[in-house]
């Protein structure tokens, strides 16, 4: 099964106030240090899987991700550098997806065009709303106008995939507002959307806030509103909703499963199928050969951890803090959480019952038949995934199988 690989950029310009994500403002001049820890990275970690390699199945990888953070405020040169040593330590494949998350307002013509030529074939841009005092309440810097421009730019380079992502449920926010940022993204003709409701998580400012009584708290009613609207609207326009909070437009002349027939980010499709990945840089988390782990959070750590002569005793994550054996009914169990966010896919019954032995029935027939009965899920010879009515509740399915 190939791999994909998550590289985690945990560099900001300044903070977003919803964010809580592993991200750094003011560490820019750590980037060099940071980049030469992240190649030695993968060189170890490929070393250490080639050892493993029992099969003689090589590393065979389909996707990269760069995410963060805000990954394009590397230069080009260190992106080139980072995927030369991809190439160099494992076996991409020729149509490999390789994506970046990029900041509009952040990206010129010129660094896009560059960034094409260094090989990212897939763009993600964080517009969020087409709102600017709800962008201003997110702490986010740039303008509708910058994204329109960014995708413009994009498309200059030849970028044939981006995405855009958008953040429904604010505070204040009303369905109208909502509606002019979705009729606005639109417009721009992106081949993915990924839309998300607001979550106020602890340690951010706009959590505070709203502790506080300084902003209102988000209406959990009217944000199930805005998602039905957008699941409604996105159909009109013919993108197609392949996971809870993802959409994607078809792909012209193509056959096969959803990653080739539409724009469906490859790479995710690997975490919400169960599949191995390799998280790598401060604070990554991956899952590979029965283990899950998460690498130290902090960059300084994380540059000394990799670059230490010591050999960590679990040497397919050298700068990992914590580590879990994922196997039996506990991988069961997560196939069947992450698999049920695919809104057509769901769990496929032949897939499930190949990787473990067992079929649905067998494994959780009792709480599939209790879902069923009160119309959270479909289940058939095919499988089983959400309704639509069970998407707008999907934590209530989905804590069944932790």
């Amino acid at each position: 099964m190939p791999l994909s690989l998550y590289l985690h950029i945990p560099f900001c310009s300044t903070r977003c106030s919803y964010c809580d994500f592993n991200t750094y403002a003011g560490l820019e001049d750590r980037i060099p240090a940071y980049v030469e820890a992240l190649a030695l990275e993968l060189r170890r970690v490929a070393a250490a899987l080639r050892d493993a390699d029992t099969q003689g199945d090589g590393l065979s990888t389909h996707t990269v991700f760069f995410g963060g953070g805000t990954p394009s405020l590397l230069p080009v040169e260190s992106i080139r550098r980072l995927l030369a040593t991809i190439g160099e330590m494992f076996d991409l494949t020729p149509d490999a997806e390789t994506s970046l998350e990029a900041n509009p307002g952040t990206v010129s013509p010129a660094y896009l065009a560059e960034l094409r030529d260094a090989g990212v074939n897939r763009l993600s841009l964080g517009a969020q709303s087409a709102a600017l005092p709800e962008l201003a309440l997110l702490g986010r810097n740039h303008s509708f106008d910058d994204v329109a421009e960014a995708v413009g730019h994009a498309r200059a380079a030849g970028f044939q995939n981006v995405s855009l992502d958008l953040i429904f449920g604010l505070p204040d926010q009303t369905v109208e507002s909502w509606q002019d940022t979705m009729e606005k993204a639109l417009a721009l003709g992106t081949e993915h959307l990924s839309l998300y409701a607001l979550s106020l998580e602890f340690g951010t400012p706009l959590r505070s806030w709203v502790t506080r009584g300084l902003v209102p708290a988000p209406d959990p009613d009217l944000a199930a509103d805005m998602y039905e609207a957008a699941v409604r609207r996105l159909k009109e326009s013919g993108y197609i909703q392949y996971e809870i909070s993802n959409w994607a437009l078809p792909r012209p002349d193509s056959e096969g499963g959803v990653e080739s027939t539409t724009y469906a980010c490859r790479h995710n499709l690997q975490y919400w199928r169960n599949l191995p990945y390799l998280g790598l840089g401060a604070g990554a988390h991956g899952c590979a050969l029965g283990w899950r782990y998460a690498n130290v959070r902090s960059p300084e750590a994380y540059i000394r951890a990799v670059t230490s002569e010591h050999r960590s005793d679990f040497a397919i994550a050298p700068a990992a803090v914590t580590k879990e054996r994922v196997l039996g009914r506990t991988e069961m169990g997560e196939t069947m959480l992450l698999g049920l966010r695919l809104t057509e896919e769901g769990v496929p019954e032949g897939g499930f019952a190949r990787r473990f032995g067992i079929g649905l029935a067998a494994a959780y027939g009792a709480e599939l038949r209790r879902f069923q009965d009160v119309g959270l899920v479909e289940w058939d010879t095919v499988g089983v995934r959400l309704t639509p009515r069970g998407r707008l509740v999907g934590n209530l399915v989905f804590e069944a199988f932790v």
